[in-house]
């Protein structure tokens, strides 16, 4: 009879085990160890969380799904961050994922980490069939407001793609294009082509307020990315209105009287 395995050993065996049904498995169930049956649990959690994953993943993608049964190859989901600060841009994003694509965790950016979505903006630029951004500054917004600056700012993203999208998959908006449209309340939680749209767009506005606060220091930008948070407020009573300020958002038109 062979020397039984060491939990270091079992450990090590369970991190190339992907399947519940691997037979290397009915071995380390029927071992008694508190140790080992401590790894298995262990081990038996992270494949049922990554299960989940894997059926969300599945679930956002039922909307792309359907377009592409019905021949339709590039889908843009299309997405905004920067409605309700009281500084800076809107930006929006579209994002044209490929059939194959299989870059887990991607959700609703708000749902996420900072480091997540850092790291999710990083693969899928490197996954994605076609990204474009659009941009509209506090100028643009305080001329038209940010109702239309938002869908300027979409429709700019839609044509920086550098592929042309067939069907445009939108976060709550309608735009006027000629491009065939659907517009989901929520739809950064129900397509993934959204959901990658939304962090594209969340992490390069972020990128942009992290390099505001070191032009304009005092209110915070790295941290609070123009909204209206305490310490953006105090800011805005001891240094004033900066250049890149919403005029037309209170209290910042408060201050200006």
């Amino acid at each position: 009879m062979g020397k039984p395995l060491t939990i270091k050993d079992i450990k090590e065996l369970l991190a190339t085990v992907t399947h519940p049904d691997d037979e290397r498995l009915v071995l380390i169930k029927s071992d008694s160890r508190k140790g080992v049956l401590n790894a298995y649990k262990s081990w038996e959690n992270q494949i049922r969380k990554q299960q989940l994953i894997l059926e969300k993943q599945q679930e956002m993608l039922q909307i792309e799904q359907f377009f592409w049964e019905k021949g339709t190859q590039f889908i843009a989901g299309i997405d905004e961050v920067g409605r309700g600060p009281l500084a800076g841009p809107v930006v929006a994003a579209a994002v044209i994922l490929p059939q194959d694509f299989n870059v887990l965790e991607i959700n609703d950016s708000k749902q996420l980490s900072s480091v997540k979505r850092e790291m999710l903006f990083d693969q899928i630029q490197e996954s994605a069939l076609a990204i474009g951004i659009g941009i509209k500054d506090h100028q643009v917004i305080d001329k038209v407001n940010i109702y239309e600056a938002t869908k300027l700012a979409m429709i700019e993203a839609i044509e920086q793609l550098p592929q042309s999208p067939e069907q445009l998959l939108i976060d709550a908006m309608h735009l006027p294009v000629t491009i065939p449209q659907e517009s989901f309340i929520k739809g950064d939680s129900k397509s993934l082509s959204i959901a990658a749209a939304s962090i594209i767009a969340k992490v390069t506005r972020d990128r942009m307020m992290a390099e505001y606060d070191t032009v304009y220091p005092g209110y915070g930008f790295s941290k609070n990315v123009g909204y209206g948070t305490k310490v953006h407020l105090e800011g805005l009573e001891k240094h004033g209105v900066c250049p890149i300020h919403r005029k037309t958002f209170a209290p910042v038109k408060n201050l200006l009287g």
